[in-house]
């Protein structure tokens, strides 16, 4: 907070300066909030989902490994990733300027934290915030990316390689898509949409994670056997902050308090609920029991469905992106994933399905359910951001759209597999990726040296019970010599 002093009693005390007239406190507040509620879902909630779904002696190390994750992004956000996504366009790379539309300008955010924000974000029509304010909230974006994607590969990767690895990422992928779909890249230009990260995150963090998942390689043949989660009531808490954290996900995105807002809140919550009841209802025609576990991929893929498609659908479509995407990610999961190459690679927890599938169908719906009624879009021009008119998608007359939906999602899956084995590979050279055959034998405490259950009894044991527990009888355990 700005001081300024004042005199009193001649004495100087700091008195607070109010807020600059272009400040908007409410939009500023809804913003910090909403950064915070999608930070909440990445720690604890992807850590905890992570650490009860994950067999006993993996627990430490998969929210060891979210920890980590969301602090290295952190640093490599605001020292130079922020404005290479949202920043001045880096023209200087090509004569011609294509590159220009392609990539931000890298440089630090650490001393412009209290000026209004200026950019280039097509989503924004009011730029009623600090830069501060925006920098975070993207940063929480960015770091659940790497995070999802590590989900691939739980059990057997390196911790010391996965976190130079989550840096280069940053830059070299997470970035140029967010720049090319939100900083007023190539094409946000051309009318390509993405709400909150269908194809930024989702997308992008299934085919990362399907990428790195083949490179590593399979976990032990034991845990692909036996893969039970070792809390499921972990897994249910970390879903539900998933869940609830999602009204800041995509709740955020209007970049104010505002009418879009609160339609995408509801919007979220409709698909989400829809997809899940999908899920359970395809469980029981296909002769499954409906599990937990089952209902979670359900509800993740509803959200993950409706993120690029929020602020840009009314409830009919919403209700039609559950239905399908859920659907659509079931037999992948369960059908899909018996042939070649899914067959072949060793997706942990089944990211490339329900982020990767999920992302994919809620863009392109987008194309399709997007009502001219919603939400306005933004182009960039020489003049700044002009409003370009309302999204609409095939069932409203426009094919236009749902053409780019497709181009900018053939381009992210490309670009984020090419990147992600290159980067890999770049990485392999110097740190091994994978984890020793030694340690993905013993775990967490071959790894970090505790495990997530640890015992207070002293491992020898007592042979006649343990002193002062009580028996089936209700007496104590007499204590033995």
């Amino acid at each position: 907070m700005s001081l300024a002093p004042t005199a009193v009693k001649d004495k100087e005390i700091p008195l607070p300066l109010e807020a600059p007239t272009w400040l908007n406190s409410g939009d500023t507040s809804w913003q910090i909030t909403a950064a915070t509620l999608v930070g909440l879902m990445s720690v604890p909630g992807l850590a905890v989902l992570y650490g009860g779904v994950m067999q006993k002696r993996w627990s430490i190390n998969s929210m060891m490994l979210s920890f980590a994750t969301f602090s290295i992004v952190l640093f490599v956000w605001v020292v130079w990733a922020f404005h290479m996504g949202f920043g001045t366009p880096w023209r200087g790379l090509s004569h011609s300027g294509f590159f220009g539309n392609f990539i931000g300008k890298p440089g630090p955010v650490l001393s412009h934290t209290q000026e209004q924000h200026q950019s280039n974000i097509p989503l924004i029509g009011s730029q009623s915030f600090p830069k501060s304010a925006l920098v975070y909230f993207q940063f929480v974006f960015a770091a659940i990316t790497p995070i999802l994607a590590l989900g691939s590969v739980l059990g057997r990767v390196n911790f010391k390689a996965w976190i130079p690895f989550c840096a280069l990422w940053i830059t070299f992928v997470y970035a140029v898509d967010a720049f090319l779909l939100w900083g007023g890249g190539f094409f946000a230009q051309h009318g390509a949409v993405d709400f909150s990260g269908g194809y930024v995150i989702h997308l992008s963090a299934g085919v990362a994670g399907f990428v790195s998942a083949a490179v590593i390689g399979p976990r032990l043949q034991r845990d692909r056997e036996i893969d039970a989660p070792n809390n499921v009531a972990m897994v249910a808490v970390g879903a539900g902050l998933l869940w609830l954290g999602w009204n800041g996900f995509n709740g955020g995105d209007p970049y104010a308090s505002n009418m879009s807002a609160a339609a995408a809140v509801l919007n979220t919550n409709l698909c989400t609920a829809i997809a899940f009841l999908v899920w359970v209802g395809w469980d029981y025609l296909t002769g499954r029991k409906p599990s937990l576990i089952g209902g979670v991929n359900g509800m993740i893929t509803g959200l993950v469905a409706i993120t690029p498609a929020a602020g840009y659908v009314n409830g009919w479509g919403a209700i039609a992106l559950g239905i399908i995407a859920s659907t659509i990610v079931y037999m992948a999961l369960n059908y899909l994933s018996r042939v070649r190459p899914f067959r072949r690679v060793d997706d942990t927890l089944g990211v490339v399905y329900t982020h990767g599938f999920a992302g994919l169908a809620g863009g392109l719906l987008v194309g399709i359910f997007a009502d001219p009624g919603m939400a306005l879009g933004y182009k960039t021009s020489k003049h700044g951001l002009i409003a370009t008119g309302n999204v609409a998608g095939v069932i409203h007359g426009n094919w236009t759209l749902l053409k780019w939906q497709l181009f900018a999602a053939l381009f992210v899956i490309c670009w984020t597999a090419v990147c992600t084995f290159g980067l890999l590979k770049l990485v392999g050279v110097f740190i091994p990726l994978r984890m020793s055959t030694e340690n993905m034998e013993v775990g967490d405490v071959a790894e970090h040296g505790h495990e997530v259950y640890p015992s207070d009894v002293p491992s020898l044991g007592f042979p006649d019970g343990v002193p002062g527990l009580a028996t089936e009888a209700g007496q104590a355990t007499p204590r033995t010599a």
